[in-house]
């Protein structure tokens, strides 16, 4: 979910590049907190677990991939390049400015994004680009590098993903601390601590902030009330739901819902009425067709659906000799 300038906590099969044009922003990595600057970059490894905050504004594009995209799973160059690097304890590879090999992937990124505009060419393009970007970087990492390339506890980052699937899954109902930990067989004080040590807050902290981000969507998606949308989200007492949405957003919820739909609303608007136009363009087409066909049917019978009917009809004025009121009458029975 987006708020505020910030990609909460989440990880992906996917690989992740994401380069600043702009700005600033700082990368959730696991334990680690990175700052990264304008004209540096990051990639972040496949499942794990990563969150971006930006405190104001920049340029901060970024891409995935599935690791099947640069080579087939079951290739050799699959299993000789990609899996040891997805089988490795790389966390995350900061790319910088000033060394020439991290330089030069930087370059080749802002091609990919580049290149999307080109309709004609830019799957081939990328594809090209993206498996040149992975032959500098298997060229250049040290899956035994402790410097910026990084390690993960694979079994703590699990347990802690594990936690938040369950908070996802039922964040609309009572949670308790207890319940939380239980759910993956650790005890309370276990839980506490992966927490802070990947999310840097509590379950219940977060389990507070996932609701509100649920809430804030239901208000930005739906003309449900706010008592309703206090309830569906987990919150059974009005008041307080809307005390924390203030302090989270330093909106109130009646407040924050006309800010956030108004440019929702009017992006629907223009989506309903091009999809309108689209529809009346198609009708419009279709009826002409219809004319075209029964004039041409009616004048010389060129379409070959019609030639059978047609032969039919003249089969049967020849046997019966039937009036053209009562030829006409068959044509458009049978039509």
């Amino acid at each position: 979910m987006f708020d505020f300038h910030c990609i909460e906590w989440h990880w992906h099969r996917e690989f992740e590049f994401l380069y600043v044009e702009s700005g600033q922003v700082t990368c959730g990595i696991g334990e680690k907190q990175i700052i990264l600057s304008e004209g540096e970059a990051i990639f972040i490894n496949s499942k794990i677990l990563h969150r971006f905050y930006a405190s104001s504004g920049g340029i901060i594009p970024n891409f995935v991939c599935m690791p099947e995209f640069i080579a087939p799973e079951n290739s050799l160059i699959y299993k000789k390049y990609i899996l040891p690097i997805i089988s490795s304890n790389i966390y995350f590879q900061r790319f910088q400015p000033d060394e020439l090999w991290q330089t030069k992937i930087i370059q080749t990124m802002i091609k990919i994004m580049e290149i999307q505009e080109n309709e004609k060419i830019r799957e081939l393009a990328t594809l090209a680009l993206l498996q040149d970007l992975w032959l500098t970087f298997y060229e250049n990492v040290k899956l035994s590098d402790k410097g910026d390339v990084q390690t993960v506890d694979e079994v703590a980052q699990k347990r802690v993903q594990l936690i938040m699937q369950y908070i996802h899954e039922n964040y609309n109902r009572n949670l308790s601390l207890d319940e939380i930990a239980s759910y993956i067989g650790i005890s309370k004080s276990t839980a506490l601590n992966l927490f802070h040590r990947f999310l840097h807050t509590t379950p219940v902290n977060y389990l507070i902030g996932y609701r509100l981000q649920a809430a804030s969507w239901l208000l930005k998606n739906t003309n449900k009330k706010v008592k309703t949308i206090a309830y569906e989200s987990g919150f059974h007492n009005v008041d307080y739901f809307c005390r924390l949405f203030k302090k989270r957003y330093h909106l109130t919820p009646s407040d924050y819902r006309p800010v956030n739909k108004a440019d929702a609303g009017l992006l629907e608007s223009c989506i309903g009425f091009v999809d309108f136009v689209k529809a009346l363009k198609n009708l419009l087409l279709l009826v002409h067709q219809c004319f075209d066909i029964f004039f041409r049917c009616g004048d010389r019978c060129n379409a070959i659906i019609f030639n059978q009917k047609v032969q039919n009809i003249r089969r049967q004025e020849r046997r019966k000799r039937r009036t053209k009121a009562d030829i006409f009458d068959t044509q458009m029975q049978e039509g």
